[in-house]
């Protein structure tokens, strides 16, 4: 077989078969075989994940094919997210350290952040930013990097993934962010910030037993939101007023739970996000139409506990 195989693009395409023959699940920065296998028969021979298309004719010498097929061969035993694998994630044109700390980057806020969230801020002033349950850092370095007149603060419950954050913000070198734990809005007590932006668990519990291999390596934590995926969403909503200037602006994701948010609270009005693919479950609302939902957003939420 390996003398069969001998350029780049002759593994990447094996690799993809191999994955689609196994059955493996996509989802983690990559949503396809082929764009999965291209990552890490890249990584395997040290080569940047923009490689032009022109070196994918060269051929490999054993040693490197032996590396190679290790690496496709441990994704297909192990079901673990390639960006595990080779440690790397990019996220708004940034590469980020991954590992099992925090989820792997994969929110399309990526692609607000990368328009300078034009079309939501509407003209407002934005001098902080805050990223609630910020995993990675992903989200709140973006900002930062995209944006360096804005002061950046990133919060998470987990010491684990806020070392990975620090990492992260070390490794892009990004000096107007800073990291600290606080359960949701718990250790922000008296600041305020003018855009508010969060990718909370939001996965049900129905739908978080199910998950397909690949998601086991990821932190639980981040994932399980509770019998309709609003648990932490709804507690955001109830709390973020308190932490919001007079016309600053929340974005909140919430993925699939978007129908049960809407039959919750079908008197709001939310804005859901249109991206290049369409509708992702990402909303945006002012702080004085969640003002003017408190009471009910209030009674929601301390029903959860």
């Amino acid at each position: 077989m390996t003398a069969e195989l001998a350029s780049i693009i002759d593994f990447i395409r094996y690799g993809a078969s191999r994955f689609a023959e196994a059955g493996l699940t996509f989802g983690h920065s990559y949503d396809n075989a082929l764009d999965e296998a291209t990552q890490l028969v890249l990584h395997a021979l040290h080569m940047p994940h923009d490689l032009k298309p022109v070196y994918g004719h060269a051929k490999l010498t054993a040693e490197e094919k032996t590396k190679v097929l290790a690496l496709l061969q441990r994704r297909i035993d192990e079901r673990v997210p390639a960006a595990y694998l080779v440690g790397e994630a990019w996220f708004a044109g940034l590469s980020f350290k991954s590992d099992p700390r925090a989820l792997v980057p994969r929110s399309p806020i990526a692609e607000l952040i990368e328009s300078g969230f034009e079309d939501w801020l509407e003209g407002r002033e934005v001098y902080r930013a805050l990223d609630l349950c910020t995993g990675s850092g992903c989200i709140a370095i973006a900002m930062a990097a995209h944006r360096p007149d804005w002061e950046v603060v990133g919060t998470d419950i987990s010491e684990d993934a806020l070392a990975l954050a620090v990492e992260n913000k070390q490794r892009l070198s990004c000096g107007n962010v800073e990291f600290r734990r606080s359960d949701l809005f718990g250790g922000l007590h008296g600041e305020v910030f003018d855009l508010i932006v969060t990718n909370p668990p939001y996965v049900t519990h129905d739908e978080t037993d199910a998950l397909p291999p690949e998601y086991a390596h990821e932190p639980e934590l981040g994932l399980r939101a509770g019998d309709d995926g609003l648990d932490l969403a709804l507690k955001i909503m109830r709390d973020a007023p308190e932490y919001m200037s007079e016309e600053a602006l929340l974005i909140c994701e919430v993925g699939e739970a978007e129908r049960a948010l809407v039959e919750l609270l079908p008197e709001i009005p939310f804005h859901w996000i249109e991206f290049r693919v369409g509708q992702m479950g990402v909303f945006a609302i002012d702080r004085n139409d969640l003002l003017a939902h408190h009471e009910h957003i209030s009674e929601l939420a301390d029903a959860r506990g």
